[in-house]
């Protein structure tokens, strides 16, 4: 039997309330992002003892936070193919069995060569699910719970992130690398049960010409609107659009839309916060953090104050909007690297100063969290019609990748060159021309159906103004006949 049809053999539990069915939907899907989050987090205190056992050099450590990032490049680039292939859940099941395998193996590695291509196909896993999981979970909740359901993922991220940097904390006495990279097997196994118990999402149905089935799971997931109307609406959507390339993308009506989801997505991660993600503990051993394992253990403060943001973001993304949630975070991170930048240029940190910069640090990773990390996916998701979203995604994602995987590379090397002050002020610099570009334009689609955000960027970046009815209805007949 095939994945395919393993995973659709299971019906929705029946004895579930529809509002209960659709908000499972959005958590399990959520969850996934557990998978990304825990990776990212290990590596950042494995990478301080693999890297005494495997002797690596700055460029070296580097890699193996790129390879990883590399290899997710590829995965987003086939992600959105794959999703639209076999479906959002089939591909998030793939996604779930490869992860738990691939750890597994970073785990056993003899060398850094086998690591590295390891954690290659490990990307390759993580690239698949950060286009599938979002798409999933936009695609089966209804449009008054979207953006917090969709950044609900960014909480599974940083829920993730917090855990493992605990279990490194835990680990670190004796500098037990394989574990800290091996427990991540752990949620990606767990998160298959529940992915086999639900069925895929309605506009993939009607992607694949499954009319009828995608009006059950409408109902199931959303019993405030009515299924059929709402799938006839998708499949009119679906029957506008030329077909799912990239090249559609950039053509009208929806160059401009791709134009911002691809800068959003490059600005999101060029402005450095998986520098602090993945090389915290050498920053904070910079900032003079060394006694009492301090530099592993701090780190998990840091993203519990994050995942404390997500969780406010998800709070107030429906009701505040998107763009005031999304600007006044990535203004926050501005402020924050320029005070890093002071206190780095300060030279010999100690005392107060060393505070003063892990408070700078927990309210910049506090502040994307918020702001990008939290509306990053559900711009990706809301940007493009159904024909297009996948596609739309991979491609948002490729160029938020790419962002990554420069920072990765680069910036051990880039500390010990041009030291830290300089660094956080490159940083800082980049965050400000993130704040203009998003300002500019980001639009506000708080409240919008899916479908409806379409004639936002075909009306060249503004909501159209509803036509007046030109029909005067009967209560005119009396005059005309005057």
């Amino acid at each position: 039997m095939s994945i395919a049809t393993l995973s659709e053999t299971p019906q929705p539990p029946s004895s579930k309330s529809p509002r209960r069915t659709g908000r499972l939907f959005a958590l399990t899907g959520a969850v996934v992002g557990v998978i990304y989050g825990y990776d990212m987090g290990s590596i950042s205190g494995a990478l301080v003892f693999l890297s005494r056992d495997f002797h690596l050099t700055e460029a070296e450590k580097g890699l193996v936070n790129s390879i990883l990032v590399f290899g997710s490049i590829v995965g987003a680039l086939i992600g959105g193919k794959l999703a639209d292939a076999l479906g959002r859940k089939t591909a998030m099941l793939i996604v779930a069995g490869s992860y738990a395998a691939f750890v597994a193996l970073s785990a056993l590695a003899p060398n850094v060569v086998v690591l590295d291509v390891v954690r290659f196909l490990l990307g390759a896993a993580i690239g698949i699910s950060i286009v599938a999981a979002p798409l999933y979970i936009a695609e089966s909740t209804p449009a008054r719970i979207r953006g917090a359901s969709v950044a609900a993922y960014q909480v599974a991220t940083v829920a993730g992130i917090v855990l493992t940097y605990f279990v490194n904390w835990g680990l670190s006495g004796g500098g037990h690398w394989r574990w800290m990279l091996g427990l991540s097997a752990i949620p990606a196994a767990l998160v298959m049960i529940p992915l086999f118990r639900l069925p895929d999402t309605p506009r993939w149905y009607v992607l694949k010409g499954r009319t009828e089935r995608a009006v059950e799971v409408m109902a199931t997931t959303d019993p405030d609107t009515d299924a059929r109307a709402e799938v006839a609406a998708v499949a009119a959507a679906l029957a506008e659009e030329s077909g799912g390339s990239a090249r559609s993308l950039l053509r009208k009506p929806y160059a401009r839309a791709t134009l911002f989801v691809v800068g959003l997505g490059f600005f999101c991660q060029i402005t450095g916060i998986n520098a602090v993600t993945y090389y915290s503990p050498q920053i904070f051993e910079e900032m003079g953090f060394t006694g009492n394992g301090q530099n592993f253990l701090l780190p998990s403060f840091v993203q519990l104050a994050s995942l404390a943001a997500t969780v406010l973001a998800i709070l107030v993304i429906d009701r505040l909007g998107r763009r005031l949630v999304l600007l006044s975070g990535i203004g926050t991170m501005v402020i924050m690297l320029a005070v890093l930048s002071i206190v780095f240029s300060m030279g010999d940190l100690h005392g107060a100063t060393t505070w003063v910069g892990f408070s700078a640090i927990l309210l910049f990773t506090a502040a994307f969290n918020f702001g990008f990390g939290s509306l990053i996916w559900v711009y990706a998701s809301e940007a493009f019609p159904a024909q297009l979203r996948s596609t739309g995604a991979s491609v948002m994602l490729t160029a938020d990748l790419v962002a990554n995987l420069l920072i990765a590379q680069f910036f051990p090397t880039l500390m010990a060159w041009a030291g830290a002050a300089w660094t956080f002020t490159g940083l800082g610099v980049l965050a400000f021309c993130a704040l203009v570009f998003a300002s500019a334009n980001a639009p506000e689609t708080k409240g919008r159906q899916l479908e409806e955000i379409q004639g936002y960027w075909r009306n060249g970046g503004r909501w159209p103004t509803p036509d007046p009815d030109p029909d005067p209805g009967p209560a005119a007949a009396p005059e005309a006949a005057l």
